[in-house]
């Protein structure tokens, strides 16, 4: 037997011995699925109409989840196993022209759509069907794209873990609320006012955690949110308690009220009333907030500070031994952070026209640090792909009237809501996410100073750091 031969035959034992395994692993998840599923969805409780419980059973539900982990083990066995081809440590280390080229176009293209999605939507579905599109899933997903590059500041440049970013949503909000309700303030004066206020207690925050890191970070951030929101809860006289704030003051268009009224907008320019005029000028308004976001941090990422934030997310110990002051480079990440948090915070209460402390939970900061983590930390294009997967998708939960009908025939669930479920599907999607592209859906996170070469007149290389 030649070595030839030998090196062949070690090889397919390898690669049998890799698909017993692949098989055991799916196995071993069907059978893990199935005990799972066993007392909750193959035995289902009904009652009857004279309220007698009696048990349904539902073997065909189990078997197909079983199926589905069994798929889905397999497929992720496979894709583990698969040949990784070595890439060259130049083209690794540098960007290329080519995904510089495309990053740039996807800005452009993305820019121009968000700017003609209520025309689009006019044009599409008239006044009345548009105005769900424009508001469920245009302003709703604006408000978290800027509330994820707000935390891309905190989390993804400067690499400070914060579970509390809700507090500073909240803080703007009953920010605004309150300055207008009491002294009659507008809306563009309150909303600096609000971001000031967020940015202050964004240094509150900064300066008993400027000596913790990774977890004890995140759990002093935690607490920080939920003390906010117990302050509002209890502090009766300030916040309203569970009651709120209600009939806060809607945004004018330069002292044009936007409602149906005598002077209002629509009498001004002589058109018809509408809904749909309020929605699109509130869209207009959050999409200027967030590329104003988008464009400070891009501009502070080339400034000192955010070279700054860069090292101390890569190393603190030697971002200190550099001489960099690490404390006042986590105030500024924190107060910026929440400022801009703070300020659509108080786009969010003149959206809503109503605020309570139940909108301000930690299912929220949940939500915007997934948006973080799955776009990719310090990838701004990365993060709103994340908030329009995630925020857009658990929107489209609530219309999947084909959903409700398959489960109700294979499942016999009659009365499902896709939407109850959505934690679920999130879940699902994170772990695959996680899997798939560990780093988020643009993990490249590039410096803000590249090397390049360039040859001197001597004929010698030498390297020159351009921002």
């Amino acid at each position: 037997m030649t070595a030839t031969t030998q090196k062949i035959d070690a090889a397919d034992a390898a690669e049998g011995s890799n698909v017993g395994g692949m098989l055991k692993d799916a196995i071993a998840a069907a059978i893990l699925a199935f005990l799972l599923c066993f007392p909750i969805i193959m035995l289902h409780a009904e009652s009857d109409n004279d309220g007698n419980l009696f048990l349904t059973w539902r073997p065909w539900a189990v078997l197909i989840i079983c199926a589905l982990a069994f798929g889905g083990r397999w497929a992720l066995s496979l894709y583990q196993a698969r040949p990784v081809v070595d890439r060259p440590a130049a083209a690794v280390a540098a960007p290329s022209t080519s995904s510089a080229f495309i990053a740039r176009y996807i800005g452009a293209f993305g820019l121009a759509v968000l700017i003609a999605f209520p025309l689009a939507m006019l044009a599409a579905f008239g006044s009345s069907g548009s105005l769900k599109w424009i508001d469920s899933y245009g302003i709703q997903i604006l408000i978290y794209v800027m509330l994820g590059w707000g935390l891309n500041i905190v989390v993804g440049l400067a690499g400070l873990l914060d579970l509390g970013y809700v507090a500073f949503y909240a803080v703007g909000a009953y920010a605004y609320a309150l300055l207008a309700t009491t002294f009659g303030l507008s809306f563009w004066i309150c909303l600096p006012l609000a971001g000031i206020l967020a940015a202050f207690w964004g240094m509150i925050l900064g300066f008993p955690v400027l000596r913790l890191r990774g977890d004890y970070l995140a759990i002093v951030t935690l607490a920080f949110g939920e003390m906010i929101r117990l302050v509002l809860i209890n502090w009766i006289p300030f916040s309203g308690g569970y009651a709120g704030i209600a009939s806060i003051p809607k945004v004018s268009f330069f002292g044009l009220s936007m409602r149906d009224q005598p002077g209002g907008f629509a009498d001004f320019f002589h058109i018809e009333y509408s809904p749909i005029h309020s929605k699109i000028f509130l869209y207009y308004v959050i999409l200027a907030l967030a590329l104003i976001t988008n464009f400070v941090t891009l501009r502070l990422r080339r400034l000192p500070i955010g070279r700054a934030w860069e090292a101390l997310r890569e190393d603190e110990i030697a971002c200190r031994s550099l001489g960099i002051n690490t404390r006042n480079t986590k105030l500024t990440a924190f107060a910026l952070g929440a400022f801009f948090g703070g300020l659509a915070g108080s786009f969010f209460a003149v959206r809503q026209g109503f605020i309570s402390p139940e909108s301000f939970t930690f299912n929220e900061s949940a939500t915007i640090l997934a948006i973080v983590v799955l776009g990719g930390m310090g990838s701004q294009i990365g993060v709103a792909l994340a908030a329009v997967f995630l925020i857009g998708g658990f929107e489209l939960l609530r219309e999947l009237e084909w959903m409700r009908t398959l489960m109700a025939s294979v499942f016999g669930i009659p009365d499902f809501d896709p939407a109850q479920y959505r934690g679920l599907l999130f879940g699902l999607a994170m772990v695959v996410m996680m899997v798939l592209r560990p780093r988020g859906f643009v993990s490249t996170r590039l410096p803000s100073i590249f090397l390049k070469e360039k040859k001197a007149v001597s004929g010698s290389l030498v390297k020159e750091g351009h921002g």
